[in-house]
């Protein structure tokens, strides 16, 4: 499924190239995603310029002057890029299009668990959306960090990786992530959050942060469906220290790296720099 550095890679590039472009045409081709695209889609967007193409949590946010359009990628999606004059043929997954200047961005979902809807600025702040609102603190806003998350965690029972996993405290933080952020850390992923000294904590927000910087530099990370815009993989997996790497040294130690499981999650960690 597609994290924070993957669609941060896919907003990025959606925004360079389309940021103040006025939006020509929209075409749906099947609706059938998530929720349905609404059959309005094309009269609300088209005709609109863009201001400007972000994120929030796992969500892409269109932000035109009448409205959001929210994109959210769910297990497979991905947008594609395609220049004037070299538009290819739709493909089977194909589901939506908007065209801006001959230049195409084609929202591609074979699974069909992502979603494409439209928020009129008339129903309020798109951030109060029922998709967006429950969403917690993005890991690069200057609030977010140890003393952050050492209070938001104080007497929950849950295991530290399930809490990331989560999203409710700290958006964007996913499997492999959550794997690697407290591989750097040191901290056992079954942890008690609520046991967890603010020291550690400090720890961990400083790993997440550098963990998903990291990801976006490296393009995200592709273990099935996702790639970028361009149709390029994402490479991070090639630098994880723990995610992946069953039976192989630990980086800093030697100790094999072990897996297990959680909420049906693969693990991996340390069992000597992660002690429980």
């Amino acid at each position: 499924m597609p994290e924070l550095p993957e669609v941060e890679v896919t907003a990025r590039a959606l925004a360079q190239r389309f940021d103040g472009r006025r939006v020509d045409a929209v075409r749906i081709h099947d609706a059938r995603l998530r929720w349905r695209v609404p059959k309005s889609l094309p009269g609300a967007v088209a005709g609109q310029r863009i201001d400007h193409i972000g994120r929030r949590g796992k969500y892409l946010l269109w932000h035109l002057p009448a409205g959001v359009l929210i994109s959210h990628l769910g297990m497979s999606g991905s947008w594609r890029i395609h220049e004037s004059g070299r538009v290819p043929p739709r493909e089977p997954h194909d589901h939506v299009e908007l065209e801006c200047d001959g230049a195409v961005a084609r929202l591609n979902d074979p699974r069909r668990f992502g979603a494409l809807l439209w928020h009129a600025h008339a129903q309020g702040d798109v951030l109060q959306h029922p998709l967006l609102a429950p969403l917690g603190i993005e890991p690069f806003d200057p609030d977010f960090g140890g003393d952050w998350l050492f209070a938001a965690t104080r007497g929950r029972r849950s295991a530290i990786k399930q809490v990331l996993l989560a999203g409710r405290d700290v958006v964007g933080v996913g499997n492999i992530y959550a794997t690697e952020s407290l591989f750097t850390a040191r901290i056992h992923p079954q942890a008690e959050a609520g046991r967890i000294a603010r020291v550690r904590y400090r720890r961990l927000a400083a790993a997440i942060r550098q963990v998903l910087a990291r990801a976006i530099e490296a393009g995200g990370a592709t273990l099935r469906d996702f790639s970028s815009t361009a149709g390029v993989a994402g490479r991070y997996t090639e630098f994880a220290q723990a995610y992946g790497r069953e039976g192989l040294p630990c980086p800093r130690c030697g100790t094999p790296i072990r897996r297990l499981v959680q909420g049906q999650r693969a693990t991996f960690l340390c069992p000597r720099c992660q002690r429980l």
